[in-house]
C-alpha cells in the first residue's frame, strides 16, 4: 500500500513541476512577443512623427519662398513706380538714388529677417527631431526590460526534488495507514490479539 502512494506523490511533484516550467516558458514567450510589438509600434510612432515635423518644415521653407517671392516683386514694382514718379516730377540725381537705395535696404532688411526667421525654424526642427529621437531611444529602454527565461536544468531539478518530496509523503501517508502489529518492546509476553476480543 505504501509503495502505490508514494509512486502517485513522485508523479505528482514531477508533473506539477513540469506544469510550472511549461507556464513560467509560455509567460516569457508571451512577454517578449509584447515587447516585440510595443517595439514595432514604438518605432512607428517615431517615424510618423519624423515625417510630420519634415512635413511642417517643408511648408514653412515653401511659405518663406513664396513670401520672399511676394517681397521681390513689390519691391520692384515700387522702385518703377518711384522712378516714374521722379521722371515725370523733373527729379533726378542723389535724392532719386537715395530714394532707390533706401527702397532696396528695407527690401534687404525684410528679407533677412524673414531668411533668419527660416534658419530659427530649420534649427528648432532639428532640435525637434533629437528630442523625438532621445525620447523614442528611453522608451525603447522601457520597453526593453529582462525576460525571466526558466531553466531546464532548474527545472528537471525542481522536478526531481517535487519527485522526492512526493514520494516521501506518500509513503508517510501510506505508513500511517498500514495496521500495526505490536513489537517485542510493545508486547512483552507475545500475547496475540483476539480480534474478537
Amino acid at each position: 500500500m505504501c509503495l502505490p502512494l508514494a509512486a502517485i506523490g513522485a508523479a505528482t511533484g514531477v508533473l506539477s513541476s513540469g506544469l510550472s516550467y511549461a507556464g513560467q516558458r509560455q509567460q516569457a514567450k508571451q512577454q517578449e512577443a509584447y515587447q516585440r510589438q510595443a517595439q514595432a509600434a514604438e518605432r512607428q510612432r517615431f517615424q510618423q512623427e519624423q515625417t510630420s515635423m519634415r512635413m511642417r518644415q517643408a511648408q514653412e521653407q515653401e511659405a518663406v519662398g513664396r513670401e520672399l517671392e511676394q517681397v521681390s516683386r513689390k519691391s520692384q514694382a515700387a522702385l518703377a513706380r518711384a522712378r516714374v514718379a521722379a521722371g515725370e516730377a523733373g527729379v533726378a540725381g542723389a535724392s532719386v538714388q537715395a530714394l532707390m537705395d533706401d527702397y532696396m535696404r528695407q527690401e534687404a532688411g525684410y528679407r533677412a529677417s524673414i531668411l533668419r526667421q527660416q534658419e530659427l525654424g530649420a534649427l528648432s526642427t532639428g532640435l525637434g527631431l533629437e528630442q523625438a529621437g532621445f525620447a523614442t531611444q528611453q522608451r525603447m529602454i522601457g520597453l526593453s526590460q529582462p525576460i525571466d527565461r526558466p531553466s531546464g536544468l532548474g527545472a528537471v531539478l525542481g522536478g526531481i526534488q517535487s519527485g522526492l518530496s512526493g514520494y516521501r509523503t506518500g509513503l508517510d501517508i501510506g505508513s500511517r495507514m498500514t495496521p500495526s502489529t505490536p513489537t517485542a518492546a510493545q508486547n512483552p509476553f507475545g500475547w496475540k490479539s483476539d480480534p474478537n476480543y
